[in-house]
């Protein structure tokens, strides 16, 4: 491989005991794929530079920005058009996480493999990032399958199924309650849409319309109100992430900071400051009562 070329491969997987789904983070100056196919939807974002694909009996080509779909099984090379190379982020899913709220069992087909839709492009890239640098099972569950759908809700010829689902509030509450008592293992998507009777799709839908966010996001945030806790009674920051299902401290720091604002070592060292400060106010109270005391 050329010096500047690169490809990371991430395992991420949808669940603790979910599905795994790879994520490719790839630059190529010179690489050229030999024909191939995958038995999952490849769905790639190009970040710089322009790629060019043999696909379908021709050649498209993807500018950054550009979003991907090669659909299961078709032969298809990649390379770059251009002196510059080029980059991209590409994840592999299998056909059914792209039928979840949609008509039929059918995976959706995509006429048109190169998209313009910018919006869901950095949706996309962010996720894969986010998910690159820290796999965790329910966050890669609560955001891949819901942009995967959203892909096929906008872009595919199938149908779209109804997004009403009965009951929202009592699924976002249930759906809550579970993820609290169950803070350091919490169960997949999955399991928790099929205790309910509904698709992961309905209860994801079901989730972010009561509560406004994905349930990875609510439960991070819980641990961090968790964790705010145990770093006033004086916690370590590294005992503190694992007693709150952080993978580890740099999980912790990254939606402390998402959060508060402020890492969580900053954050202990000012509230201690401010226990002593007010200790320091207190027993100088005291001692001014008692001279006063005394003189009267």
């Amino acid at each position: 491989m050329h010096a500047r070329e690169q490809a990371r491969w991430t395992r991420a997987r949808l669940g603790t005991d979910g599905p795994p789904l790879d994520l490719l983070t790839a630059r190529f100056d010179r690489h050229v794929y030999a024909p191939h196919a995958h038995d999952e939807f490849t769905v790639g974002v190009t970040v710089g530079g322009l790629e060019v694909i043999a696909y379908r009996g021709g050649h498209i080509h993807s500018g950054p920005g550009s979003i991907v779909v090669l659909e299961p099984g078709e032969v298809h090379t990649g390379g770059p058009a251009a002196p510059d190379g080029y980059s991209y982020r590409a994840l592999y899913a299998a056909p059914d996480l792209l039928t979840d709220g949609m008509r039929g069992t059918r995976p959706p087909h995509f006429r048109q493999p190169v998209l313009d839709d910018p919006e869901l492009a950095a949706a996309l890239r962010t996720a894969h990032t986010d998910l690159t640098r820290h796999p965790d099972p329910l966050e890669a569950e609560s955001r891949l399958p819901w942009l995967l759908t959203a892909l096929a809700r906008r872009h595919s010829v199938a149908r779209a199924t109804d997004d009403t689902v009965p009951g929202a509030d009592r699924v976002a509450r249930a759906v809550r309650d579970r993820l609290a008592d169950e803070l350091l293992a919490p169960p997949s998507l999955a399991a928790l849409a099929t205790d309910l009777g509904l698709s992961r799709y309905q209860l994801l839908r079901a989730f972010r319309t009561t509560t406004g966010i994905p349930p990875y996001a609510w439960l991070a945030q819980h641990r961090v109100a968790r964790a705010r806790g145990l770093l006033d009674a004086g916690a370590r920051p590294a005992e503190v992430a694992a007693l709150v299902g952080f993978a580890d401290q740099a999980h912790l720091t990254r939606w402390f900071r998402r959060v508060l604002g402020v890492t969580p070592a900053a954050y202990r060292d000012s509230v201690r400051h401010d226990n002593v400060r007010h200790d320091n106010v207190r027993h100088d109270d005291v001692g001014r009562n008692s001279v006063q005391d005394g003189a009267a």
